[in-house]
């Protein structure tokens, strides 16, 4: 439903992304004009669950809401033409109700259970990270690679695919997904044992093959194109540094992906915190580590359903969902980037930037030039050689203290 690009045509209209639920609303209004019947309601997916699990109809929450046009800064939709269509909006952890006798016998909860509204996905994997102080930040490596802050102020970018949800605290949680993302490698691979190749891959983390690693065309960030395309540059010697190239590159999108919120004024020197299946590598984990320059943060728990039950606990005990993720969210693991990779990372980062300045032009952000000192990883080697494939070292992952 997300990838459906039937709705093309509205989101140019609406100036909108084609992924959100907005114009994929209008499109459904035109081509199935029964849907707009008097009394229909748009109902999100949590939206339907949740009033199964009451027993009762249940406004919708305003994060799940933002992309069908709810604006959390001023309190409502924007939307005017289909306005009898959309729910009532509540604030995430909200009670809705309490699960009903039908519901009980349906999913063994137990009757009477409070039910709060819930927040995305990313925002759920966000607060199941704990990272909800002003500068933290959580990085979602799943099928695409989604990014999630915190920040005291507001930031809207939709040129650059950059939009933020309004915190249950108050302030903003702003982030952007990328169309790139792990699911490039059974796209790429399909069939085969990915755990292997990720191990062949450890043997070329010097490779100097640079991959754009697009799970699908187009880009919505750290820049918006969508006519982007996936590229490699050079010629693996196997499939063992194929998929090195593929990590290697998606290492890459997410270092641009920090420079460019840092362009855009969002704060970024608190704690980064890794989360998605893609933290089941680590030796991807530090990859990543040494491409960004800066230590990562691995949470115990990172599912965002231990988001959402840190976001039910504060509701139901009426504190700020910071405090009960600092009570209820730990870290496992801390993992420093190696200096033996920096210079070779730098090397390839400005290539794969020039790289797509030169087939994207002036949708590449500019600021890519220069290194914002928050995510400062040094320049590239002075004798501007590319260095030759080779194992580096091992990983420095270490308990973190609780």
């Amino acid at each position: 439903m997300y990838d459906d690009g039937r709705a093309s045509e509205q989101a140019r209209r609406l100036a909108l992304a084609t992924s959100w639920a907005l114009p994929k609303l209008h499109w459904l209004v035109e081509h199935e004009p029964a849907a707009a019947t008097a009394g229909a309601r748009l109902a999100h997916q949590p939206d339907v669950v949740t009033r199964q699990l009451v027993g009762h109809g249940v406004p919708s929450d305003a994060s799940h809401a933002l992309k069908t046009g709810y604006d959390a800064g001023r309190g409502c939709f924007q939307e005017t033409e289909l306005d009898a269509l959309l729910p009532d909006v509540v604030a995430p952890a909200t009670r809705l109700g309490d699960v009903c006798a039908q519901a009980a016998a349906a999913t063994g909860l137990p009757p009477g259970t409070p039910v709060f509204a819930g927040m995305t996905d990313g925002c759920a994997a966000q607060i199941a990270a704990g990272a909800l102080r002003p500068g933290d930040w959580n990085s979602v490596l799943g099928t695409t690679l989604v990014l999630k802050g915190c920040s005291p102020e507001r930031l809207d970018e939709p040129a650059h695919g950059v939009y933020s949800h309004r915190s249950p605290d108050g302030g903003w949680l702003p982030g952007g997904a990328s169309s790139s993302g792990a699911g490039v490698l059974p796209m790429t691979f399909p069939g085969r044992d990915l755990d292997e190749l990720g191990r062949r891959a450890e043997a070329y983390e010097q490779t100097t093959v640079l991959a754009y690693p697009l799970v699908s065309p187009g880009e919505r960030f750290p820049f918006a194109a969508p006519d982007a395309k996936p590229f490699m540059l050079g010629t693996p010697a196997d499939d063992g540094e194929h998929a090195a190239a593929l990590l290697q590159g998606l290492a890459l999108v997410e270092r641009l992906c920090f420079e460019q919120l840092a362009r855009l004024g969002a704060p970024a020197g608190g704690e980064l915190s890794l989360t998605g299946g893609a933290t089941r590598n680590g030796a991807w984990c530090q990859l990543r580590a040494d491409a960004l320059g800066r230590a990562v943060r691995l949470p115990e728990q990172s599912a965002s359903a231990f988001g959402m039950a840190i976001l039910a606990a504060a509701g139901d005990r009426r504190e700020r969902v910071a405090q009960a993720a600092a009570r209820m969210s730990r870290r496992r693991a801390l993992i420093e980037p190696r200096e033996a990779l920096r210079a070779h990372l730098d090397e390839q980062y400005a290539r794969f930037v020039g790289e797509l300045r030169s087939a994207a032009g002036s949708r590449t952000p500019e600021a890519t030039r220069r290194r914002p000192r928050a995510i400062a990883v040094g320049g590239p080697p002075a004798d501007g050689q590319e260095r030759s494939p080779g194992a580096i070292g091992g990983s420095s992952v270490r308990p973190h203290p609780r």
